[in-house]
C-alpha cells in the first residue's frame, strides 16, 4: 500500500509544472518608471523578443551579468517586445525553458514608434537593443546591437570600476 501511494505521488509530482520566473505585462508609463527609478547604481535593460535570433543568442550574457554582479548594485531587466497575446504561451514557455532569472517584463504597446525616442533618442527601434542606465553619473547609453561572448561582461566591468 505504501509503495502504491509513493508511486502515485511521484507520478503526480513529475507531471506538476513548476512555473519559473514571472513575466509581468506592463505599459509604457510603467517602463518609463522602471527606467527612471534610481533603485540601483547600474541598470542593464535589454529589449528582446522570442522571434529575434540575435536576441536569443545574447540572453545568456545578461543572465551571467545578473548572477555575477548583483553585489555591485546592478539590476538586469529583460523587456520582451513579443505580442501580449503570446505571454502565456510562447514567452512564458521560453522563459521557463531557458530558466531566465533576471527581472522580466513584456511591453504591451501597439505603436512602438511613439515610444522609441522616449527610451533613447539614438534608438532606431531595432532589436536587440540594450539601455544601460548609470544612476551614479545620471547617464543613459544605448547599444543597438548584439553582444558577443565576453563583450557585455567587459563593458560592465569598465562601468563598475
Amino acid at each position: 500500500m505504501k509503495n502504491s501511494a509513493l508511486i502515485i505521488f511521484l507520478i503526480a509530482f513529475s507531471t506538476y509544472k513548476v512555473t519559473g520566473q514571472k513575466v509581468e505585462v506592463i505599459k509604457f508609463p510603467e517602463l518609463q518608471q522602471i527606467i527612471n527609478e534610481d533603485n540601483a547604481d547600474l541598470k542593464v535593460i535589454n529589449f528582446w523578443a522570442t522571434w529575434c535570433k540575435p536576441c536569443i543568442e545574447e540572453l545568456p550574457y545578461f543572465e551571467e551579468i545578473n548572477r555575477n554582479y548583483k553585489k555591485n548594485d546592478l539590476e538586469v531587466i529583460l523587456v520582451s517586445l513579443d505580442f501580449v497575446e503570446q505571454v502565456d504561451t510562447k514567452v512564458k514557455d521560453f522563459v521557463e525553458k531557458e530558466a531566465l532569472a533576471s527581472k522580466l517584463y513584456l511591453l504591451d504597446e501597439t505603436d512602438y514608434n511613439k515610444i522609441i525616442d522616449s527610451i533613447h533618442t539614438s534608438w532606431s527601434g531595432a532589436i536587440p537593443a540594450t539601455l544601460i542606465v548609470d544612476n551614479r553619473k545620471n547617464k543613459k547609453d544605448l547599444y543597438e546591437r548584439q553582444f558577443k561572448e565576453g563583450e557585455l561582461s567587459q563593458l560592465i566591468k569598465t562601468l563598475i570600476n
